[in-house]
């Protein structure tokens, strides 16, 4: 059975005649009743009752038509939804990306969005995850980028990435704990963090709480792209996502520390609100987005130190 024989029983099964069912397809008679012969011989059933002036459906027919009729239902709306998408994408798109992406996929982003997609007005907004939810839920915002919560929020929640964190420190800084790095000997760092009211924070929190950690930075800054300028400065570590200090990894001036016993990763994915879907325009950018991220992750694990740390000794 293929799917030109279906289009044929429904064409015939809903038409009541060969002429009028060969008219709707297109074809000539004796090919609309040879296939139809066909498919009755592979089914080994009779599917019509030949009438003088009418086929009708026996019970085998019905059945049939009642299983088969969904599956060209479903292939008209790809075929539409596929002709949607070869049709000029415009339109406008607001989007909360947040700050510790800001500095480093999204030129890339941006460059590949506007040079496939002229005819999109992006808007993005730089911030954090609890004002993009309130930006989605109230329609200001058409989507966001957040770190995955804890709590249900009523929106449309789609995975983007798993990104590794990692402790991040000036490149001639020694790390004075061995590497990798052990969750528990994350409390010996001189470290500077996020506050609580930041979103990395609050998953860091939570993912060192589970090991009966505590850890207590003496200063914190909420702007991921500072803390990385202030760590390569200075004599500090940091906990981070690698993608945050991508660029900073590249240049040099910045060394990541792997954290195993258990690592520690972030979640984040895409909000947008259940009543307002995703328009081809919104789309486009998720998948780009997407795909940036994905290749900056992977890129980074060339930066990451598993190992004994090059700048200095790793045992104590």
């Amino acid at each position: 059975m293929d799917l030109r024989q279906i289009s044929y029983f429904v064409a015939l099964f809903e038409e009541g005649s060969v002429t009028r069912a060969a008219q709707r397809m297109n074809v000539v008679q004796p090919a609309l009743s040879m296939q139809i012969a066909k498919l009755e011989r592979e089914l080994d059933q009779r599917l019509f009752e030949r009438q003088p002036k009418a086929m009708v459906p026996t019970a085998a027919g019905r059945m049939l038509h009642r299983h088969v009729q969904p599956i060209l239902r479903d292939v008209a709306e790809a075929r539409a939804a596929m002709a949607r998408l070869s049709q000029s994408v415009s339109g406008r798109v607001t989007a909360g990306i947040l700050s510790s992406l800001s500095m480093s996929v999204v030129p890339s982003v941006l460059a590949r969005f506007a040079a496939a997609y002229p005819q999109v007005e992006l808007s993005l907004a730089d911030g954090y995850s609890t004002t993009f939810i309130d930006g989605v839920g109230d329609g200001s915002l058409d989507l966001a980028v957040i770190n995955k919560p804890n709590r249900r929020l009523g929106l449309m929640m789609e995975p983007l990435l798993d990104e590794e964190m990692v402790v991040v420190g000036a490149s001639a800084t020694p790390l004075p704990i061995p590497v990798p790095v052990r969750m528990r000997d994350l409390v010996e760092l001189d470290l500077v963090l996020p506050s609580a009211r930041h979103g990395l924070r609050l998953e860091l929190d939570r993912r060192v709480g589970a090991e009966d950690i505590s850890l207590s930075p003496q200063i914190e800054l909420d702007l991921p792209s500072a803390i990385a300028d202030f760590v390569a400065r200075s004599n500090r570590f940091t906990v981070l996502p690698s993608i945050a200090v991508s660029r900073q990894l590249a240049e040099g001036s910045l060394r990541a520390y792997r954290i195993v016993a258990p690592r520690i990763t972030r979640q984040l994915v895409i909000i947008h609100h259940p009543k307002s879907p995703l328009t081809p325009a919104a789309t486009r950018f998720v998948e780009i987005l997407g795909e940036e991220l994905s290749a900056a992750a992977a890129a980074l694990q060339a930066h990451i130190v598993t190992g004994p740390d090059p700048a200095g000794p790793t045992s104590r």
